[in-house]
């Protein structure tokens, strides 16, 4: 079993808002909903910030749009983000997609075709 990612925790110190950022299935759900693939971000990084907002599904559902960016903003943004960031931010978002997928067959039911 592959170690679990730890989820980012950002602290807004203006606020003393603290937000934990990380995937479900319901996040990676709804952002697909909405047109959002991860593999848009190599050709268009500014769906970051789309992914930046999704990440607070999980945890902060009724954290705004406008919020998130003007946090990511204040982070400096696309450039001001770290690699280890972005890094983080992809291993969350595949650490969600993995929990959704069964793992095993459920021997409860059967498929016969």
């Amino acid at each position: 079993m592959a170690e679990r990612v730890k989820p980012i925790i950002i602290k807004d110190t203006d606020s003393g808002n603290e937000y934990t950022l990380e995937f479900s299935r319901e996040a990676i759900k709804f952002a697909s909903d909405r047109g959002f693939s991860v593999n848009d971000l190599e050709r268009y990084p500014l769906t970051f910030y789309d992914m930046f907002f999704y990440a607070f599904r999980m945890h902060h559902k009724n954290v705004a749009r406008n919020k998130t960016d003007e946090l990511l903003e204040a982070m400096g943004g696309l450039p001001g983000v770290s690699e280890e960031f972005i890094t983080r931010m992809l291993q969350l978002w595949e650490q969600g997609y993995e929990s959704a997928v069964p793992k095993e067959e459920n021997p409860r039911i059967v498929v016969e075709m």
